[in-house]
């Protein structure tokens, strides 16, 4: 069965390899046109095999796996299906239930996906949720790899509902955080915040000090992912301004795209302060 991969970045660039280690022999395809030196070298090292264009995707691949910032998973669902694509097209994006309907509406076979962990590297880290008629063939295509597919009873929108939860807790108290690091910092009382929490929470010195390093360079995918989760909430009649307030803290951050993760952690805590507040 072949299998199609857009986009390459960090995370789909390991789930292509993933999907190379479940089977030695399959070939997954990506689409090189236009794509950066950066992303071809991880398509290269992936095992990936480039073709020109989308329409030979359409052509060649039987699944096509989306994995993309989530501001552009509906437009790269939408161009997958006016290329005339006819097979199983699984999104595996950080997208809300309702984008994820969406999505479904555009193809006959469809399953809604979301990955929940880092770049899978080894077993036990990363789990990709999936629902949809057809969802179990996800499971087949990643067996024996270092991706785990759990099945989510729904359809479309039901593992992007699980994604959408998890992140708004992991990703939504991240922005808290530091937003509430900015207010002491700016108010000149940083420093019995530290000690009150180093007193009652000491796991919040801890990661508000590592958030900045770890959070920075990834904050503009971030900051459309937080709108899905606001735009969630508020589809089921619940108030999406924490996650609204989240996605403008990660906005202010976009400038700390490309950074490495690493470094002086109080030296990128300070500056990413500094960013938040410049508003």
């Amino acid at each position: 069965m072949t299998t199609a991969l857009l986009n390459p970045g960090a995370m789909g660039a390991a789930i292509g390899r993933e999907l190379r280690a479940a089977d030695p022999n399959r070939e997954v395809l990506w689409v090189g046109a236009g794509r950066s030196p950066d992303t071809r070298a991880r398509a290269e090292a992936a095992g990936l095999t480039e073709v020109g264009s989308l329409a030979d995707v359409v052509e060649a691949a039987d699944v096509v796996l989306s994995v993309c910032p989530p501001a552009n998973a509906l437009d790269v669902a939408r161009a997958v299906a006016d290329a005339g694509f006819s097979g199983r097209y699984v999104d595996a994006n950080a997208v809300s239930p309702t984008t994820a309907r969406e999505v479904a509406e555009l193809f006959d076979d469809a399953v809604d996906g979301g990955i929940v962990g880092p770049p899978p590297s080894q077993s036990g880290t990363t789990r990709l949720y999936v629902s949809g008629a057809t969802a179990s063939s996800v499971a087949e295509l990643f067996a024996g790899s270092n991706l785990e597919v759990r099945l989510v009873d729904g359809g479309a929108g039901a593992a992007s509902a699980v994604k959408m939860c998890f992140a708004g807790w992991t990703k939504g108290t991240t922005a808290v955080l530091l937003a509430i690091r900015a207010l002491a910092q700016a108010e000149g009382v940083e420093d019995a915040l530290l000690d009150e929490w180093a007193t009652s929470m000491p796991e919040l010195v801890t990661r508000s000090e590592a958030a900045p390093a770890a959070v920075g360079p990834k904050a503009w995918r971030f900051e459309p992912e937080l709108q899905e989760i606001a735009a969630s909430m508020m589809a089921v009649g619940l108030p999406g301004g924490f996650h609204q307030a989240g996605a403008d803290i990660y906005e202010r951050m976009a400038g700390f795209k490309g950074r490495p993760d690493a470094g002086d952690e109080a030296v990128v805590l300070a500056e990413v302060l500094d960013a938040l507040l410049s508003r």
